[in-house]
């Protein structure tokens, strides 16, 4: 670490950068699982919905759509 200035850290790769980058870094880094995870669920319902099921994508998103589908799966 260096004695001159404690709120810089030397990264891996030999670059100084300050703590406030390092944290930005860890919180986009803690977010990029999730924000992935949501890019793929819409990706899927669109794919499933439009080319799959042969139905408009714009379909996906209304809630009578849903709807059917929890009466279909949940129906007694």
């Amino acid at each position: 670490m260096n004695d001159q200035d404690t709120n810089v850290r030397e990264s891996p790769k030999g670059k100084l950068r300050p703590r406030w980058a390092k944290i930005v870094l860890r919180v986009l880094r803690a977010l990029l699982i999730p924000f992935l995870c949501l890019v793929a669920l819409i990706v899927g319902l669109w794919i499933g919905y439009s080319y799959i099921g042969g139905r408009s994508a714009a379909d996906v998103w209304q809630w009578s759509t849903w709807k059917h589908l929890f009466d279909l799966v949940f129906a007694t």
